[in-house]
């Protein structure tokens, strides 16, 4: 099992950093994995609720569908994916009031489907993960913090 765990300051209000990031309509625009998403990706997502994403992680494309399995508004958001070879992973956002915005923390959890991808992750995949999660943090920002965001 691996972890990649990323915060960052965010100047706007709890509530619209949590509704931006919790419809999944929008992780194309700032998470560099995020390739596209179906389903009904337009809003918030609520307990039960599925979506299906499709991703690139290091050169690598893949789909995984997303079930969210908590929302605490506005919070705490925790969704588990699934992949058709057996890949599993859980995000969790984690979101707190400052004074001047928002802290954001997003943790990823997640197993290879087998021993050869879990090598894989260790040699390459992981870092290129970590690097991918990184960015997805700081565009995040610049785009909340612009007033470029779309919902």
């Amino acid at each position: 099992m691996s972890r990649i765990y990323n915060s960052i300051h965010i100047n706007r209000p709890i509530e619209r950093v949590f509704d931006f990031i919790t419809t999944p309509a929008n992780w194309p625009q700032w998470h560099p994995a995020s390739v596209s998403v179906s389903g009904n990706t337009g809003h918030s997502l609520l307990p039960g609720e599925k979506i299906t994403e499709d991703i690139s992680v290091a050169g690598r494309r893949g789909q995984v569908t997303w079930l969210v399995r908590e929302c605490s508004a506005p919070r705490r958001w925790v969704i588990d994916g699934n992949r058709k070879d057996g890949g599993r992973a859980t995000i969790t956002y984690t979101l707190s009031p400052h004074p001047d915005g928002t802290n954001f923390e997003r943790e990823l959890v997640y197993t290879m489907p087998n021993a050869l991808l879990a090598v894989l992750d260790w040699l390459i995949i992981r870092s290129r993960m970590k690097a991918d999660s990184a960015e997805a943090l700081r565009r995040l920002k610049r785009l909340l913090e612009s007033g470029g965001e779309i919902s």
